[in-house]
């Protein structure tokens, strides 16, 4: 759908904003423009619609929004972004567009932005901004090439980013004397111990359909677990002890968990949390506000948080969303202050109370959104794990995924055997790596 948002509506004063610029208004030559934004159908950019009229307010600068189902927003910017002039001045795009994006000259290098002090605002201070989420999300051309690093440069900023961290039921596990698990074994335990507890009731709600749920599903637990999709030379090693023991994993949750599970995407695996088919739920921080919503949850004032469980290692997700200036749009320049307003202390802030994901440490330390979403400290210290490398985003990792999405799900479904499919994943991929020219300096 799209939104035309004008000024006015949340009654903010943010004067000091402006304080030290009476002499000079950054936004001035830019009042009267009109951004056209991208965005997904997603609980964080709902969060976002409520703000940008704040935004408005403050710079004079219009925001006409495109919101799509995520699905349908990728298929529209990858039209739109090939084009000579696009219509869009500011996008969100999901990490793992990210390489296909810069790869194609797609996504504006922000040096240039954050280098101009017409535009940039000095006391934006990026250091505050999550460090794992930047260098997944907005980096590129650095370590493996997705990475930060002494090559790399910045291509877009986190904003609906994620990490994972573990829902509970905290009436569930206070009825029968549970502990929190603190590592796998305890949680995998516990995923099969509950449904004798609760006859009817699941242990821990996954994803599990066939495609990219499974493969998210499996990468949960591959990291923790010590495991990888390639080694430090492209070479695939998805499929040795470690990648086994992540598998085995997810094969343990989907056999223990809710009626349906081996079909749940994340609708689902969600909707079972909400409803009250299973005990636990690991899976992304996006989930607390719709877990908090009494529209929406019938487990509302009954769920406790607690971080990703330690395998071999402590790590936990980095994904989700983050904003770009497309190569080929028109504003550029009202774009960057549009992105460096949305996840400023400010608008990172103003995001947080409005239920979306922060994107700084001091949003999740913050004394005022924490008394109205206390689970935001334990989230903030999931971002001490947070992993920017939790998948390789390289431009073959779509046709990897989906491989290994479709091969998981013939485990769960059809009894494949697990290393006989992790092998036949590992073979694939190489061939995919290869013949996209990863091993021509070994």
């Amino acid at each position: 759908m799209k939104l035309t948002l004008k000024s006015g509506a949340l009654g903010i004063t943010t004067a000091a904003l402006m304080a030290g610029t009476a002499l000079a208004n950054p936004y001035a030559d830019y009042e009267g423009t009109t951004l056209i934004v991208n965005f997904p159908a997603h609980p964080h950019y709902d969060a976002v619609m409520q703000i940008l009229p704040e935004f408005t307010a403050q710079t004079g600068i219009e925001v006409e929004v495109d919101q799509l189902p995520y699905l349908k927003m990728r298929e529209r910017q990858t039209l739109e972004l090939a084009q000579d002039e696009g219509e869009y001045d500011l996008i969100a795009y999901v990490v793992f567009s990210k390489a296909d994006y810069v790869y194609a000259d797609q996504l504006e290098n922000l040096a240039k932005y954050f280098m101009n002090p017409k535009l940039a605002d000095p006391g934006y201070d990026a250091a505050d901004l999550i460090d794992g989420y930047v260098y997944n999300i907005g980096f590129a051309g650095g370590d493996r090439g997705y990475l930060s690093g002494a090559t790399g440069s910045l291509f877009g900023l986190p904003y609906g980013s994620e990490t994972s961290v573990l829902g509970y039921r905290k009436d569930i596990f206070e009825k029968h004397g549970l502990d929190v698990p603190e590592t796998y074994e305890e949680m995998l335990a516990l995923a099969c111990q509950i449904p004798e507890l609760e006859p009817g009731m699941g242990g821990l709600s996954s994803r599990a359909a066939s495609g990219h749920h499974a493969a998210h599903a499996f990468l949960l637990h591959l990291n923790p677990l010590g495991g990888a999709i390639f080694d430090e030379n492209w070479e695939p090693v998805v499929n040795n002890a470690e990648g086994v023991a992540a598998a085995e994993a997810l094969k343990q949750i989907v056999d223990c968990g809710p009626e349906g599970a081996v079909n749940f995407g994340f609708g689902e695996a969600l909707g079972a949390f909400l409803n009250g088919d299973t005990a636990m739920f690991l899976d992304t921080t996006i989930v607390a506000g719709q877990i908090d919503d009494p529209d929406k949850s019938q487990v509302v004032g009954q769920v406790g948080w607690a971080l990703h469980p330690m395998g071999t290692e402590r790590a936990s997700q980095t994904g989700g969303f983050g904003i770009g200036i497309p190569a080929n749009a028109e504003n550029k320049e009202a774009a960057f202050l549009l992105m460096q307003w949305l996840t400023s202390k400010e608008g990172d802030k103003l995001v947080a109370m409005a239920g979306g994901n922060p994107s700084r440490f001091s949003t999740h330390a913050d004394a005022e959104v924490n008394a109205k979403f206390p689970h935001m400290a334990t989230f903030g210290e999931a971002l001490q794990y947070a992993d920017p490398d939790w998948r390789p985003i390289i431009p073959t990792w779509g046709k990897i995924n989906a491989d290994l999405g479709t091969t998981l799900s013939k485990v769960l479904t059809e009894g494949l055997d697990i290393q006989e499919a992790l092998d036949g994943v590992a073979t694939r991929a190489r061939a995919t790596m290869d013949e996209a020219g990863y091993y021509t300096w070994n």
